[in-house]
């Protein structure tokens, strides 16, 4: 299973590439549909392979990726329809036509004839631009995405077609592509509403050949209108602060926000987006407000930005699931933000969020190992926008030892620092972690486990009874000390 597939592009791309693992002749696929959900920073790729097998024994179903989606792609995850466990995923090489090969481990082997789907589900970020680039107040945002006409892979294909799903029927332009005539006799591509589809076409041949992709592959694009401001979250620092004296959980995001859309043509009118709001038709490329899920039972929370604090922001708490039992349905928060200005295109916001949870709510103790474990959201997901890099440092009870954590995918580092703070004596351990293009399929949590002692139990109110102490010491002395210059004769 693939998480934070980029990252582990890199060191795959920077190996010498091996040769097929799978012969070719042991698969051919009925049918290829590839689904490609268009949105602003993010958009979603689901692709299903209809594969019968044409060997005994054959438990490994090879993908193929070009160079163009290996770029793009920051989430991906092969599943055989129908069942929720992703499969594994290995890396198989790489071809002369600069093709990436993935084998999929099957759950059992395959008999001769006998048919499976696998379902290829990814996450690209980054792969699509704002046209034209620049945008007045009230003009409609557009937006164009690149992609290859066919879906390369190892085995022959009888049929296979691509759809591209906007959520707008506003498209403005697509390709028509060229020099397939070997694989249709239709119209080579369709306009219904607002999805494109290309195909059918039929009886295509291997395609990770040289041959193919010089011959017959060729990238197609669609300009399509988009109704939503395009976010880029440019750098998120996350602290967690455990606290068992205070028996709380403190979460603080640094936040970096970006309006990635067409950039403000002329100047910003007050009125005219008054206006917009009043008639309730704001542009599509401005973000007037966000609405975040935040974790049940929080308080104490804070919102403000490099000026001060934000008042312009509405909170309706979720109370804590501890309370309402193990039946109860996932409840949230709801956090509707509102910044101090609103965010056009190529403009930045920066802005600082926080919280307090009980610690309850997201630890357990485990008596027979004397262990805590604490769960740690990676992220709060901002809607539809990428994260390009972001650090979570997770900062333990000051004592703490024996640290381990489980992490949901794959980080590009991790480190352990000690934090220094107000009473601490030695310091406290942290562990901190950090990534590059998290998704929306990113939000996970971080399981952290520690031990803490007694004696590490009481270092804090012993440095606070030390501090009083010595404090209360100094005052007794100080009261007995005479500074005075000159002593007044009785």
């Amino acid at each position: 299973m693939l998480r934070c597939w980029r990252a582990l592009s890199l060191l795959l791309l920077s190996s010498v590439s091996s040769t097929l693992s799978a012969s070719l002749q042991s698969f051919e696929n009925s049918a290829i549909v590839r689904t490609v959900d268009l949105g602003g920073s993010l958009v979603h790729v689901t692709t299903t392979f209809a594969a019968k097998s044409l060997q005994p024994d054959a438990d490994q179903y090879t993908i193929a990726l070009s160079n163009e989606e290996l770029v793009k792609i920051s989430w991906l995850e092969v599943k055989v329809k129908g069942q929720p466990k992703p499969l594994v995923v290995s890396y198989g090489g790489g071809t002369e036509s600069g093709a990436h090969l993935l084998n999929a481990a099957l759950p059992k082997p395959l008999v001769v004839n006998s048919t499976v789907n696998i379902v290829v589900e990814s996450v690209q970020t980054h792969a699509t631009r704002p046209w034209p680039e620049r945008a007045s107040q009230s003009d409609d945002q557009a937006l164009k995405y690149d992609t290859q006409l066919f879906v390369i892979s190892p085995y022959k294909s009888d049929v296979q077609r691509t759809k591209l799903k906007s959520t707008s029927p506003r498209i403005i332009d697509y390709t028509n592509p060229k020099n397939v005539e070997d694989f249709t006799l239709e119209n080579p591509v369709t306009k219904s509403g607002a999805t494109v589809t290309y195909g059918p076409y039929n009886n295509i041949p291997e395609s990770i050949t040289l041959d193919f992709a010089t011959k017959y592959q060729q990238p197609v694009t669609i300009h399509y209108n988009y109704d939503f401001p395009v976010l880029e979250v440019r750098q998120l620092k996350r602290s967690a602060e455990i606290s068992h004296w205070g028996a709380n959980l403190n979460i603080q995001d640094e936040i970096s926000l970006h309006n990635a859309g067409p950039e403000l043509k002329g100047h910003f009118s007050r009125l005219e987006h008054q206006t917009q709001a009043f008639y309730k038709r704001p542009a599509s490329h401005v973000l007037p407000s966000l609405t975040l899920h935040l974790p049940a039972g929080i308080r104490n929370t804070y919102y403000y930005d490099l000026i001060g604090n934000v008042s312009t922001s509405r909170l309706r708490t979720a109370p804590s699931t501890k309370n309402l039992g193990s039946n109860s349905q996932t409840q949230y928060s709801v956090l509707e933000l509102r910044p101090r200005y609103p965010l056009m295109g190529g403009w930045n916001y920066t802005y600082t969020l926080g919280w307090d949870s009980p610690l309850e709510d997201s630890a357990n103790y485990d008596k027979s190992t004397g262990k805590y474990t604490v769960e740690v959201p990676v992220m709060t997901e901002i809607p539809g926008a990428v994260v390009e890099d972001a650090e979570v440092k997770i900062i333990l009870p000051e004592g703490a030892t024996d640290v381990e954590y489980v992490a949901p995918f794959p980080s590009v580092s991790t480190e352990t620092v000690t934090h220094i703070t107000y009473l601490d004596t030695v310091g406290r351990p942290a562990v901190i972690f950090k990534y590059k293009n998290l998704t929306n399929k990113h939000v996970k949590s971080i399981y952290v486990t520690y031990k803490v002692s007694m004696s590490a139990h009481l270092r804090k109110p012993l440095a606070v009874a030390t501090v009083l102490l010595g404090l209360f010491g100094f005052g007794v002395v100080a009261r007995r000390v005479d500074l005075t210059l000159h002593k007044k004769k009785v």
